[in-house]
């Protein structure tokens, strides 16, 4: 009797007339605009501006990749500066390999880069996005589905992932754990957590997005735990698993610290917006001034979101 399975799709491009259509880049570039989408309405409920967090996503993005891309060809550098390797492939972006980590640390950088350029704190935007970025990789994940790649362990259960064979890469056709499934299904769970948790907790400070990042190391652990891909080991984790242990404390302890020190959430994210009651927020307190006075005089309240 023939399994049940998850197909693969037979070719990860779909051209329209001469223009290829990759189906890793496009689940990419769906993913960002409904990040930048859901961060929008999110921002505006804080009680921002229209259009800011495309404005910031402009630079946070072309960041993001780079730093996705350069993480992923230094941590498996032997896949284009290896023997018989060619290292123009190291910028076949298309081709798949972005690491997450990458992506995140130097799109935050891209990111700083806007919100200083617009007068914004960094941690309240981050704040606005988390849950939009958690969807946009559940999206994106897909792109590995068209390029069958990072599958887990066999498997013979009813959504195994079906995989062709391909010599040229030592892929072995066969039924295997759809880790791609798993995480998409995760980030999703991931989103709907950080929405519920910052409007019970009314989280700020970048908070919100150091829940996202927590959230998703736990699951990627056990992921990394299930893929066969070839991978760095280091005392017998995979690199990746290693990284997911060493950012979960680094977000977890950012969150006990701004907790005690940064309560709440940012009564002010942007400067020069007005309120729902049609004041304008105070000015930024002067040096010597009235301290945290300019922010609850005439100040509107956000929305909790």
């Amino acid at each position: 009797m023939e399994l049940a399975y998850i197909p693969s799709p037979s070719t990860g491009v779909i051209h329209l007339g001469p223009v290829p259509l990759r189906g890793y880049a496009f689940c990419i570039i769906i993913g960002v605009f409904v990040a930048v989408w859901l961060g929008n309405r999110r921002w505006l409920a804080r009680g921002g501006r229209a259009g800011t967090v495309a404005d910031i996503a402009v630079w946070a993005v072309p960041f993001g990749l780079v730093g996705g891309r350069l993480y992923h060809v230094i941590t498996d550098y032997e896949l284009y500066f290896g023997e018989g390797r060619d290292w123009v492939n190291s910028f076949k972006i298309w081709e798949g390999g972005l690491g997450i980590w990458g992506a995140v640390a130097l799109g935050a950088v891209g990111a700083w880069i806007g919100c200083r350029r617009r007068g914004i704190p960094l941690p309240a935007w981050a704040d606005a996005l988390a849950p939009g970025l958690a969807v946009a990789q559940a999206i994106g994940r897909w792109g590995n589905w068209f390029n069958q790649e990072l599958y887990g362990k066999p498997t013979d259960l009813p959504w195994a992932l079906k995989i062709d064979a391909d010599p040229a890469i030592g892929r072995v056709a066969g039924t295997y754990h759809p880790t791609f499934l798993y995480e998409s299904l995760w980030c999703l769970l991931i989103a709907g957590l950080v929405i519920w948790a910052d409007r019970r907790f009314t989280l700020g400070h970048g908070r919100a997005f150091a829940l996202y990042v927590a959230s998703y190391t736990v699951g990627r652990f056990w992921f990394e735990y299930l893929r066969v891909d070839d991978a760095h080991h280091v005392l017998g984790l995979r690199l990746n698993g290693w990284t997911s242990i060493v950012v979960f404390i680094a977000a977890v302890v950012y969150m006990v610290i701004s907790a005690k020190r940064c309560p709440g959430r940012e009564l002010v994210v942007e400067p020069g917006v007005i309120g729902e009651a049609g004041e304008e927020p105070a000015s930024p307190a002067k040096p010597g001034g009235d301290g945290d006075s300019s922010l609850t005089d005439g100040s509107p309240k956000p929305k909790k979101v």
